[in-house]
C-alpha cells in the first residue's frame, strides 16, 4: 500500500521546519536551517511550501541580525540561494521581502564564505528573467564594492562576472561598469586557472563590447600578461576550446570589428572569428549555439561585401542555412526526447537567424542573392515566415525580402512567379513601426518602373496606404511613405497621377514640402517632378492644382534651403513651362520670372542651369504664343542675362 500525502500533511512537515526558525536556543535555530537546506534541495514542492508558510522573512531577519553567529548568517544565505533556484514565483516572492538590500548588505561582512554565499544567491536571482537589472544600480557604492571583492577567490570572481554579464542591459549599464574600471579589473580574469572563472569574465566582455565603440577600442589596446586581448580571445575560439567559450569570444571579436577597432580585413576575422561562426550553423550544433551563431554572423557581415562573399563561400553555408528550416534538432540530439521537445518549441527562433543571416549575405552582392533565392523553396519559405505568429520571425523574414528586393533580376522574376506583394501588403496593414519601416522600404523597390509587381499593387489599395505612411509621426515611415509614391508616380499613366493627388491632398502635400527633414522635402519634390511629366499629364494636373502647386513653389524658392532642394524645385517649375497651358501659370506670375531670372545670375552653376531650362520651354518658336512669352523675358532683361552667360567660364552655361 502507498499512501498519499494529503495537502495538509505536506504543510504540516514543513511547518515543523519554519517553527524551528522561532526556537530560543541558537544551536537549534542553526540544525534547523541546515535540516531545511537539505530538505529543499531539487524540491520545489517543499520550496513553495516553506515560502507560504513564511521562511523567507525569518530567514532574512536571522542573515541580518548581528546577534547571528557568522555560520547561521551564511547558512540562511544557502537555503535563500536554494529557494531562489526554483520556480520564478519563488524569485519574485524573494524580491517581494526585498532580498537584494538584505544580500548586498551582507558584502560588507569580513567574512569570505558568507560573502560568497550572499553573492551566489545574488547571482542565481540576477540571472532570472523577472528580477529588474536596475536593482544593481540603485546604490553607486555597490558597483565599486563588487570590483573590490573581484580579488577575494574565485568564487567572488565567477558569480560577480556572471551578476555583471546578466545585468548590463544597453549602453547606461555598460557606460556605469565601464567608468568604475570593469575592463582593467575583469581582464586578468581572462587567463584565471578556473575555466569558470574565465568563461564568466569572456561573457563579461562579451556584453560590455556589444555595440559599444568606446569599450572596443579600449579592449584592443588591453594586454595581460604581455599578450593583447585580441589575441588571447582569438586562442578562445580555436576548434579544441568548449563550443560556448568559441562562440563567446567569437561575439567579443565581432563587436571589436562592428565597432572599428578591428579592420574587417584583419586576419583574426576573416581566417578565425568568421570561419568559427560558420560552424556554429551547422546541424551538428545545438539549437541555441545555431541560432547565436547565425545572428552574431549576420551582425559581423552586415555592413561589408568583402565578409559577405567570404562567407558565402565557407562551408557551403547558404544550403547549411536551409537545414534552419528542416531540422531543428542538432544529430547529436535526436537520442533526447526531452531535448526533441524543446527544439520544436524554438524551432522559429532558428527560422529567425536564418532570414536573417541570409538578408546580411545577400546586402549587396547580385552573385549571392542569385544562389539565395535559388536555395530549395526559398521564396516559399520566405512568404511563410512573412505571416507567422512570432513578431521576430516576421521582421527577420521581411528583412530577407528587402535584401533581396535590391535585385532587378529578381524582382523581375522570382518576386514575380511567387506574387510576393500579396503577403507584403498583407503584412504593411497595422504592423509594428519596426516592420513597417522594413515592409514600406522594401514595397519601394516593388514599385519601381521595372518591376511587374507594380501593376496588381496598385489595384490592392497601395496609394491610401502610402499616403497613410506619409503622416506618420515616424521619420523612416514618412521617407519611405513618400519615396513609394515617388517610384509609383515615375512614366505613370495619368489616373494613376490623379489618384496619387487625391489620396495626398493639397493640405499634405504643403505639410511635406515644409517637413523638417531635408529626405522627405526631396523625396516629395521627387514625386511632384514625376507626376508633371508629360504634357498632357502636365496640363491635366495644373489645371486642377496649378493654384497650390504654384505656391509649394515659390514657398521653398523664398526658403532658406540647400542647394539639391532648389535645383529640384527649379527643374519641376522646368516640367511646368514644358505644359502647354500649364506655362501660362508661370507667364502670368512675375513673382516666379522673377526668381527664375535672379537664379540665372545665382553663383551656383546647377541652380543657373535649372533656370534656364524653365526660360527655354517657355520660348520654343513652333508653340503658340512664343512671340509675346519672348517679348515680355527680353523686356525682363532675360537677354542681358544670356549674353554675359555666353561668355561663362562653365562649358555647359555656355552651351546652353
Amino acid at each position: 500500500n502507498c499512501c498519499v500525502l494529503s495537502l495538509q500533511e505536506v504543510t504540516a512537515s514543513s511547518r515543523h521546519y519554519v517553527d524551528r526558525l522561532f526556537d530560543l536556543d541558537p544551536q537549534k535555530v542553526l540544525q534547523g536551517v541546515i535540516d531545511m537546506k537539505n530538505a529543499v534541495i531539487g524540491n520545489n514542492k517543499q520550496k513553495a511550501n516553506l515560502i507560504v508558510l513564511g521562511a523567507v522573512p525569518r530567514l532574512l531577519y536571522l542573515l541580518q541580525q548581528e546577534t547571528s553567529s557568522t555560520e547561521l548568517r551564511t547558512e540562511c544565505a544557502v537555503v535563500l540561494g536554494s529557494l531562489a533556484m526554483g520556480t520564478e514565483n519563488n524569485v519574485k516572492s524573494l524580491l517581494d521581502c526585498h532580498i537584494i538590500p538584505a544580500l548586498l548588505q551582507g558584502l560588507l561582512s569580513p567574512d569570505l564564505k558568507f560573502i560568497e554565499a550572499c553573492l551566489r544567491c545574488l547571482r542565481t536571482i540576477f540571472i532570472s528573467p523577472v528580477t529588474p537589472e536596475d536593482l544593481l544600480y540603485t546604490d553607486a557604492t555597490v558597483i565599486s564594492h563588487l570590483m573590490a571583492l573581484l580579488s577575494r577567490s574565485r568564487y567572488t570572481q565567477e558569480y560577480i562576472c556572471q551578476i555583471f554579464s546578466h545585468c548590463c542591459k544597453g549602453p547606461d549599464h555598460q557606460t556605469i561598469l565601464f567608468n568604475h574600471g570593469a575592463v582593467q579589473s575583469i581582464a586578468h580574469l581572462l587567463v584565471s586557472t578556473s575555466y569558470k572563472v574565465r568563461m564568466q569574465a569572456l561573457k563579461c566582455f562579451s556584453v560590455l563590447a556589444f555595440e559599444n565603440p568606446q569599450v572596443s577600442m579600449t579592449l584592443v589596446n588591453v594586454s595581460v600578461d604581455g599578450e593583447l586581448l585580441p589575441q588571447i580571445f582569438v586562442k578562445m575560439l580555436q576548434r579544441d576550446k568548449p563550443i560556448e567559450m568559441q562562440l563567446t569570444s567569437a561575439k567579443c571579436l565581432t563587436s571589436m570589428c562592428r565597432a572599428g577597432a578591428i579592420r574587417t580585413d584583419d586576419p583574426c576575422i576573416v581566417l578565425k572569428t568568421l570561419p568559427c561562426l560558420v560552424r556554429m550553423c551547422s546541424k551538428e550544433r545545438l539549437l541555441e549555439e545555431r541560432v547565436e551563431g547565425a545572428e552574431t554572423l549576420a551582425y559581423l557581415i552586415e555592413t561589408d561585401v568583402e565578409l559577405q562573399r567570404i562567407a558565402s563561400i565557407t562551408d557551403h553555408l547558404i544550403a547549411m542555412l536551409a537545414d534552419y528550416f528542416k531540422y531543428p534538432s542538432s544529430v547529436s540530439a535526436i537520442t533526447d526526447i526531452k531535448r526533441l521537445d524543446h527544439d520544436l518549441k524554438h524551432a522559429h527562433e532558428l527560422r529567425q537567424a536564418a532570414f536573417k543571416l541570409y538578408a546580411s549575405l545577400g546586402a549587396n552582392d547580385e552573385d549571392i542573392r542569385k544562389k539565395i533565392i535559388e536555395t530549395e523553396n526559398m521564396m516559399d519559405r520566405i512568404v511563410n515566415g512573412l505571416s507567422e505568429s512570432s513578431i521576430k520571425v516576421r521582421l527577420a523574414a521581411v528583412r530577407c525580402l528587402h535584401s533581396l528586393s535590391r535585385s532587378v533580376q529578381q524582382l523581375r522574376t522570382s518576386f514575380q512567379d511567387h506574387a510576393v506583394w500579396k503577403p507584403l501588403m498583407k503584412v504593411l496593414q497595422n504592423a509594428p513601426n519596426e516592420i513597417l519601416v522594413v515592409a514600406s522600404s522594401t514595397l519601394c523597390n516593388l514599385l519601381l518602373e521595372f518591376s511587374p509587381s507594380k501593376e496588381p499593387i496598385l489595384e490592392s489599395g497601395a496609394i491610401e496606404l502610402l499616403c497613410s505612411l506619409t503622416q506618420s509621426e515616424n521619420l523612416a515611415l514618412r521617407v519611405n511613405g513618400i519615396w513609394a509614391l515617388m517610384n509609383m508616380a515615375f512614366q505613370a499613366e495619368q489616373k494613376i497621377k490623379s489618384d496619387i493627388l487625391r489620396g495626398l491632398s493639397t493640405e499634405q502635400l504643403f505639410q511635406l514640402l515644409s517637413d523638417s527633414d531635408v529626405n522627405v522635402l526631396m523625396k516629395t519634390l521627387g514625386l511632384l517632378r514625376n507626376l508633371l511629366s508629360t504634357r498632357p499629364h502636365i496640363d491635366h494636373i495644373m489645371s486642377t492644382h496649378g493654384k497650390q502647386i504654384m505656391q509649394a513653389v515659390t514657398l521653398i524658392l523664398e526658403g532658406e534651403h540647400n542647394i539639391e532642394v532648389k535645383e529640384q524645385t527649379l527643374c519641376i517649375l522646368a516640367n511646368i513651362a514644358d505644359g502647354t497651358t500649364a506655362k501660362e501659370l508661370i507667364m502670368t506670375n512675375d513673382d516666379i520670372l522673377q526668381k527664375i531670372k535672379y537664379y540665372m545670375s545665382h553663383s551656383n552653376a546647377k541652380l543657373q542651369l535649372a533656370a534656364m531650362f524653365c526660360i527655354s520651354n517657355l520660348i520654343w518658336n513652333e508653340e503658340e504664343g512664343s512671340q509675346e512669352r519672348q517679348d515680355k523675358l527680353r523686356d525682363m532683361g532675360i537677354v542681358d542675362i544670356l549674353h554675359k552667360l555666353s561668355q561663362s567660364s562653365d562649358p555647359n552655361l555656355c552651351d546652353k
